[in-house]
């Protein structure tokens, strides 16, 4: 019999807009940990209880979707217009892999807060702390606004945000040039140059689609082009392998296009958290999972996104940033949805319910530019403490309990 001891690491269990996550402090993880590689990712998977065929992470921190199945590193940043460096881990749940390549908007929102309960930034004791965050994955700064009060982050509130239950304290965030530049992962905003592509998917045909970096790597189609409406919840979606085969499909060949992988294979299987595959529609009345009414008169389009292979129960963070760029610049997929019209302002219906997000673009030279992308989140923590893994999870070449 194999007996291993286990080892406690300092942690924070943390809910960031619609996901949650467990997040650490870089100074806090184990030495050989802090740095990038197959020991680090090794650990995250023990936290998180992948990979677990049984798709449940019974014996980990993670909550079997996609957006409970996450972790964050959070260190000092030695950037002059940054405070904090912050780098997003997507844990899968029945494979190996941990995806780093893009970043959790949801769980942004929470960056600022535990950057203040950490020690990691100083911030008034009561009134706006303004935390300046680097984005590791996409190499892209954010600031998040963050509530004090007597010394402390303000986590409770009324501020509602569909796709979760209880009302909490705004965060409000901007995305500071979301769309990649030249030296950006993918290149530059629209990655081929063309605000809608034609993707060329073996066994389905062409699919016309909007590949866009903004927040994440992005790939919006029509809900048609997948035999949708654009009104379906997780129960609609998620059960349908076929379905969720087609979805990736069309995701992989877009990676491709994008030029982010050699080929579809190597998308699916190296790099399923971005870019995501999102689908829009026009407005259109649908009950919401909550069984709250959405009236089409309330909306501006539909929109709803696939993370790591399955229907978000909401939306995404970043996939709302991605929506409001494209909103923003007439000629894209969601823009043709909203009439061609550009809008800085969008409110969108999601699974969950509604989100309001804006984004700020201009032309110049027959090009377009985004600087900021505006969107409003709250955060809490959930609990405080050390997690705990076996010490082979270290050892990883090991690893076999």
């Amino acid at each position: 019999m194999s007996i291993h001891p286990q080892i406690g690491i300092k942690a924070t269990y943390m809910r960031g807009g619609t996901s949650k996550g467990v997040f650490f402090a870089l100074s806090d993880l184990p030495a050989q940990a802090r740095e990038p590689g197959q020991v680090r990712d090794a650990l995250m998977l023990r936290v998180a209880g992948s990979p677990d065929p049984y798709e449940k992470q019974i014996d980990g921190m993670g909550g079997a979707t996609s957006s409970t199945s996450k972790v964050v590193i959070v260190g000092r940043s030695e950037r002059e217009d940054c405070d904090v460096d912050y780098l997003f881990g997507a844990v899968a749940v029945e494979s190996p892999v941990v995806d780093w390549s893009g970043n959790c908007g949801n769980l942004t929102s929470a960056v600022g807060p535990f950057a203040i309960a950490s020690g990691l930034v100083e911030a008034p004791a009561t009134g706006l702390a303004t935390v300046r965050i680097w984005q590791a994955n996409i190499q892209k700064r954010i600031i998040a606004h963050v509530p004090m009060n007597d010394g402390l982050v303000v986590e409770t509130g009324d501020f509602e945000l569909d796709g979760v239950t209880f009302p909490a304290a705004e965060i409000k965030l901007e995305f500071l040039e979301p769309g990649a530049d030249d030296d950006g992962e993918g290149g530059a905003m629209f990655p081929t140059g063309r605000l809608v592509d034609a993707i060329d998917v073996p066994g389905v045909g062409t699919v016309q689609a909007t590949l866009i970096n903004a927040g994440n790597p992005t790939v919006f189609v029509e809900a048609k082009a997948l035999g949708l409406n654009g009104a379906e919840l997780q129960s609609d979606v998620n059960g349908r392998p076929d379905l969720l085969a087609l979805a990736e499909a069309i995701r992989s060949h877009a990676t491709v296009a994008m030029g982010l992988v050699a080929t579809a294979e190597e998308a699916t299987r190296k790099r399923p958290h971005t870019p995501k595959l999102a689908f829009v529609a026009p407005p259109q009345r649908y009950t919401a999972s909550s069984g709250k009414p959405v009236e089409a008169e309330g909306i501006d389009l539909c929109a709803r996104i696939f993370s790591m292979g399955k229907l978000h129960h909401a939306m995404t963070g970043t996939g709302a940033v991605a929506i409001a760029v494209a909103a923003s610049i007439p000629g894209t997929l969601v823009a043709g949805v909203l009439d061609g019209g550009r809008r800085s302002e969008v409110r969108f219906g999601h699974p969950s319910g509604t989100l309001k997000v804006g984004a700020e673009a201009e032309e110049k030279d027959g090009e377009w530019t985004v600087t900021k992308a505006l969107m409003s989140r709250s955060a809490r923590r959930l609990m405080e403490g050390r997690v705990l893994v076996p010490a082979t999870a270290l050892a990883p070449e090991r690893n076999r309990d």
